[in-house]
């Protein structure tokens, strides 16, 4: 047997047995809501606590405002910067002034998608959303992932549904004008 082959039996073993597992935990015992926070960061800060946090966690490398970065299309301010030690680059993006979407790109060397997907299981419970592609879990207020081959996510889900919101009806104000264009000619 291939090592690939070995290694793809041994996930798809050990989520078998993961599942058995979740499968007989006691009724009645809810695992915690996914979280809204990393190392004091959390869904909602402004812009200038997330800057404050940043520059005080030696795990990220802020520089200050060479990271931020403004999105005009959306009015948008988002900050990248890069990790030390586990985590390679972090996105933080902002709508409102709040921190609505944080994203930690973990390094690979240092950490695997099992263990990390193992640990989480333990602490949130069996995901809500599971795809080769990523691991969700959802509570009303947040939506938590774990994506390949190995980032982090966290949203919130209010901003992000005001925006999509937003945003489709900005596409029927669009297509509106569009239709106003043509009758022209």
């Amino acid at each position: 047997m291939g090592g690939a082959t070995r290694a793809a039996t041994a996930f798809f073993l050990s989520l078998l047995w993961a599942a058995a597992g979740w499968a007989q935990s006691p009724a009645g015992s809810a695992a915690p809501a996914p979280p809204a926070s990393f190392r004091g960061l959390t869904l909602g800060m402004s812009l200038d606590q997330v800057k404050t946090t940043l520059k005080a966690d030696a795990l990220f490398r802020y520089r200050g405002d060479p990271d931020v970065s403004f999105l005009p299309q959306t009015s948008q301010y988002l900050i990248e910067c890069e990790g030390t030690s586990f985590i390679r680059r972090a996105y933080f993006q902002f709508a409102d002034g709040r921190l609505f979407i944080m994203i930690l790109v973990l390094d690979e060397q240092r950490l695997d998608h099992y263990s990390l997907f193992s640990t989480l299981s333990a602490k949130y419970g069996p995901p809500t959303g599971l795809s080769p592609q990523e691991a969700v879990w959802q509570s009303d207020p947040v939506r938590f992932s774990l994506e390949r081959p190995l980032t982090v996510k966290y949203v919130d889900n209010k901003t992000f549904a005001a925006i999509l919101s937003q945003s489709g009806t900005q596409k029927d104000l669009e297509q509106l004008s569009r239709e106003k264009f043509l009758e022209q000619f």
